[in-house]
Order: structure tokens, then C-alpha cells, then sequence
């Protein structure tokens, strides 16, 4: 399927931008919590593996579901879109299931993750944010730049 373009000014064609708008806040936010899931899951993955290797690897698992989001909202087009708002339909499973999990059963995690209890750590923002950028990408589709 041939990306969405729009012509400029000057003629040329561009593809459709998500980065505007609310676009701009979700890829700032989804760089941020980039940056931090990265960071903690990588100082816990060489400092304390073997406490917690499920948690550390979940917390990776993050870090790079937040790197491929940011990407892709900064690259554009409608196959990026599209992967898009498949990843951040996965990012909020993940939160839903990790969050119940460490909720029900604190003991199989024995340090949190990202996504325990929802984010809670992280103001919450790891269940908001796909969320909010699955509403942002269905209505990005219909009002192209």
C-alpha cells in the first residue's frame, strides 16, 4: 500500500507527519520513558541479574518497545503509523498483564519492572501512554498533515 503524501507549496510530495500536534508531546514523552527504561534496565542487567532476571529482562523488553514507538512517530508515514499503534497495542498488554501479575502475585517479582503495578513507579504513565497514542494514531489516520 503506497503511503499517504500530501503536496507542499512548491509542489513536492511529503508523507503524512505524526509528529504534530499531540504527536510532538507523545514522541517527547515516549523519547523520555525511552531513555529511563533503557537506562534502569541496563544498570540492573549488569548489577543484579540474578535477583530478579525477570523483571530486568521485562524492563528491557520496555526500553525497547518505547525506542521502536519514538521511532516510528518521528519517522512517519502510514506504514510506520500502522506499526506504530500495533506496538503500542502490545506496550498496553504488556502493562495490563505485568501490572495484574504484580498485583496478585507481589512474590514473582522481586523487583519491579517498569510496567508493576501499572507504572505506578512512573506516575502511571506506561498505562496512559499507549493509550493515548493508540487514540492519537487512529486520529492522525483521517487528518493527515
Amino acid at each position: 500500500m503506497a503511503e499517504p503524501v500530501t503536496g507542499d507549496k512548491n509542489g513536492r510530495q511529503e508523507q503524512t507527519r505524526l509528529v504534530r500536534g499531540p504527536g510532538l508531546l507523545l514522541v517527547w514523552l515516549y523519547g523520555v520513558m525511552s531513555v529511563g527504561a533503557v537506562s534502569r534496565s541496563v544498570y540492573q542487567i549488569l548489577t543484579d541479574f540474578g535477583s530478579a532476571p525477570l523483571a530486568h529482562v521485562l524492563s528491557a523488553v520496555a526500553a525497547v518497545v518505547y525506542a521502536f514507538i519514538t521511532y516510528t512517530l518521528v519517522r512517519g508515514g502510514e506504514k510506520a503509523r500502522r506499526a506504530a499503534l500495533v506496538c503500542c497495542a502490545a506496550e498496553l498488554a504488556g502493562v495490563l498483564i505485568v501490572g495484574t501479575w504484580t498485583v496478585l502475585e507481589p512474590s514473582a517479582f522481586p523487583d519491579s519492572t517498569v510496567w508493576s503495578e501499572y507504572g505506578m513507579g512512573y506516575l502511571f504513565i506506561p498505562v496512559l501512554l499507549p493509550i493515548t497514542g493508540m487514540l492519537w494514531l487512529r486520529r492522525s489516520r483521517r487528518q493527515p498533515a
